[in-house]
């Protein structure tokens, strides 16, 4: 089996422009392809997951990856999936976004000499001359086709702003850009993406030529589709400050049972065969198939010492022995007890367990907040460090775990 048909008995694959020629050209590890990454926070989520793992295994076939980190576009703003727009960064927020990418992304992809490269679209997008863009680049867009994509007319009634109408614009010139520079021959990105990559596939080909070999494969937007990496209105971060390796494991450990086998395939790279033998699974042997996914992907982003921790102490703490050394812990100091005392939505706020004090008292008054097992009804609650003791552990919600400690 080559990568291709790997990939699409993964179920990767969703839309393609010509598939012949991409199977041949992956299966032979000729291609260098791109996949864009929009800088908007400082850290990628686990909703890039899937984009991550199939550009290592592309590059582990012998095909080169680019990861294209969206310096310029981000300034602009996607469009698509939103119901509002994007809050604008300032260029050095964008740049430092972009540095945290890098970090994150070398777990996956090797960047080393002529392999892998990232570059970054502010490099070309920001010196361009807008008129000569129009001139060059636009006269090759129809807006009754723009106006037709998906991406546009999902959010023609509450309001598109002319900034965001011409993201389509610059997302195709990186590919025109890529190809001409670099040789990038192949684009991937989420299904909901179609109609700005083949604007960059379409623009190839009206300025190079109806030869220009220029091919586009869009993903499938799994079971968890643009919901991916989130729970409870919060990111997962692949970032363990942000998020921590307990917190992770615990999210894929709690997929749904529909979803789980989906993921494994998707996600892992366990072999097709192994998977296989795992669809038939049923009941508590489901349970077992979580505990796989939770591990394998903690493993990609944390390391395997960081999933052993995770696994040990989820299964200690849910297992009823009560253990929880590996669970996330918060220490308090002396500057966060005022008067010998803490606030319960304070202990919240500190360990992210909420955004605000007010989605704090939300979260409580609805009961889903308990302390050491019993619901907290009081949002106004708070503890001395003598009651905290040896330590006290909050739970959010059915899944959310978080210790606190004193110095």
């Amino acid at each position: 089996m080559g990568i291709y048909e790997e990939l699409k008995a993964r179920g990767l694959i969703a839309q393609v422009t010509n598939e012949e020629e991409i199977r041949d050209m992956v299966n032979a590890g000729e291609a260098t392809f791109y996949i864009g990454f929009d800088c908007t926070a400082d850290s990628l989520t686990a909703g890039h997951f899937m984009a991550l793992t199939l550009m290592k295994r592309l590059q582990e076939a012998g095909n080169r990856p680019i990861a294209l980190i969206g310096g310029g576009t981000t300034l602009i703003g996607d469009p698509s999936g939103r119901s509002d727009m994007r809050r604008m960064l300032t260029r050095e927020d964008i740049a430092h976004n972009a540095e945290c990418f890098r970090r994150q992304m070398e777990r996956f992809i090797d960047f080393g000499e002529g392999r892998a490269m990232m570059l970054n679209n502010a490099d070309w997008l920001t010196s361009l001359n807008y008129i000569d863009l129009l001139r060059d680049v636009g006269a090759c867009f129809s807006v009754n086709n723009m106006l037709r994509a998906e991406c546009y007319k999902q959010r023609m009634e509450r309001g598109l702003s002319f900034l965001e109408f011409n993201y389509m614009i610059m997302q195709s010139y990186d590919f025109y850009y890529l190809y001409k520079n670099y040789g990038c021959n192949m684009q991937f990105g989420g299904d909901d993406q179609w109609s700005n990559m083949l604007g960059g596939t379409e623009l190839i080909r009206r300025k190079l030529g109806k030869d220009a070999h220029a091919m586009t494969i869009t993903l499938l937007t799994d079971s968890q589709g643009n919901k991916m990496g989130k729970t409870a209105g919060n990111a997962v971060w692949l970032d363990p400050n942000k998020t921590s390796p307990f917190d992770f494991y615990q999210y894929w450990r709690n997929v749904g049972d529909a979803d789980v086998l989906k993921c494994i395939r998707m996600l892992t790279f366990l072999p097709l065969e192994e998977i296989d033998a795992m669809s038939g699974w049923e009941g508590a042997q489901l349970n077992r198939a979580k505990e796989i996914l939770a591990y394998e992907l903690t493993k990609l982003v944390h390391g395997k010492e960081e999933a052993d921790r995770a696994e040990v102490g989820a299964k200690s703490f849910f297992g009823g022995s009560g253990e929880s050394e590996n669970v996330p812990t918060t220490e308090l100091s002396d500057e966060d007890f005022t008067d010998g005392r803490i606030g319960i939505l304070d202990m919240m706020i500190k360990a992210k367990l909420a955004p605000s004090r007010r989605e704090g008292r939300t979260l409580i008054v609805q009961g889903g907040v308990l302390l050491d097992g019993e619901k907290v009804t009081d949002p106004n609650l708070s503890l001395s460090r003598e009651d905290i003791g040896d330590g006290v552990v909050i739970k959010k919600g059915k899944k959310t775990y978080h210790k606190y400690t004193v110095k």
